[in-house]
């Protein structure tokens, strides 16, 4: 019994002592496989590297043309008519008769209303009797004058009277106009405030009369671009609510800066629309730069960098980097002034991840 028990001593002290030399011919083992591991995933890579080098980018690009590219200042005005007008009374008295409605065309001169002037009336016929008097005295004395029968006092004196009472005539038939409202301009009645028995006077509102066929649009400029915009500067001018534009010129731009408003004004003409109405939102398209020989792109295109603006170009199948300087910038479109020219491609979808040197196809 003692035997076996030193024989399985023996024999445990005998396991115990080899266990240590079975790991590390492990561990040798395992870091044999490692280096060969590490191997087959560098060659991997590696591969892996190259295969990402022919990969084919799929890329939208610009053909660079030659063209008139032109930067517009936008500006928000009104249409407003050159000829309207407030038609006032020049006399006081109370309206006896209205010739005219509104809505009716009518011309320079002609009387939309009347002013009571029976008064007046009177005294024109009276001073018509004796002026009919004078004139026929004188006449008589001027032919008796003129056979040397008479004195040259009682034909003066004559002359003198008849001269007089025509005087007193025309203040008469003065004054007599200034009961009758007449419109200053041919155009159309906006406004008829007067009635029949109302009592009016100097000054007092009541009729409007706009020519509609004489419009300009009108607008304020921030004096920022006092010295870019300039009368015969081309402007398209845009009517939102009737539809519609005007390529023209600018008619007028003040020389004059408003102290309140750090503006100064600008009118263009307008043609003759049923369509143009006084009062109207206008928007003002004012060209205040033209590069008849532009080299441009879409500003998507444009891509930036610590060092400025860039443009990736598709040259031989392969994305180039190029630096560019960046002009005028308007609707969308970028004037480029240094680094492109005509013929060449631009990218400008597809950009995203994409390198200079990389594969492209468009």
């Amino acid at each position: 019994m003692k035997n076996i028990l030193i024989l399985s001593l023996v024999l445990f002290l005998a396991a115990c002592g080899s266990e240590p030399k079975d790991k590390k011919a492990q561990l040798e083992k395992l870091k044999k496989e490692q280096a060969k591991i590490s191997e087959q995933i560098a060659d991997l890579e590696a591969q892996i590297g190259d295969d990402k080098e022919d990969v084919v980018k799929e890329v939208t690009v610009f053909d660079v043309q030659k063209s008139t590219f032109k930067n517009y200042i936008e500006i928000q005005g009104k249409v407003d008519a050159e000829q309207n007008v407030q038609v006032n009374p020049e006399a006081q008295g109370v309206i006896t008769k209205i010739y005219a409605s509104i809505g009716q065309h009518v011309s320079k001169g002609q009387v939309l209303a009347q002013i009571d002037d029976a008064v007046l009336r009177q005294n024109i016929a009276q001073l018509q009797t004796s002026l009919d008097l004078a004139t026929n005295l004188y006449n008589r004395q001027k032919n008796l004058w003129d056979q040397k029968i008479g004195t040259e006092v009682q034909y003066l004196n004559a002359k003198s009277q008849k001269e007089g009472l025509e005087k007193q005539m025309a203040v008469l038939k003065q004054q007599a106009a200034m009961y009758k409202i007449k419109s200053p301009i041919s155009g159309t009645i906006d406004e008829m405030d007067y009635k029949v028995g109302q009592a009016v006077q100097p000054g007092a509102p009541g009729i409007r009369v706009v020519n509609a066929n004489d419009l300009k649009a009108k607008a304020q400029v921030s004096e920022t671009y006092a010295g870019r915009i300039n009368q015969g500067d081309e402007v398209l001018v845009i009517l939102p609510d009737a539809s519609d534009s005007v390529k023209t010129r600018i008619s007028f731009a003040s020389k004059t800066i408003d102290p309140m408003s750090r503006s100064f004004n600008v009118e263009v003409k307008l043609p003759s629309r049923k369509t143009f109405r006084p009062n109207m939102i206008s928007v003002l398209k004012i060209v205040d730069y033209t590069n008849k020989d532009a080299t441009t792109v879409p500003i998507k295109a444009i891509q930036k960098s610590e060092k400025g603006d860039y443009l990736m170009l598709a040259v031989n199948g392969k994305a180039k980097k190029v630096d560019v300087k960046v002009g005028n910038v308007y609707n969308g479109m970028a004037e480029i002034l240094e680094g492109i020219s005509a013929g060449d491609k631009v990218v400008v979808a597809g950009l995203n991840g994409l390198s200079e040197g990389d594969t492209v196809s468009f």
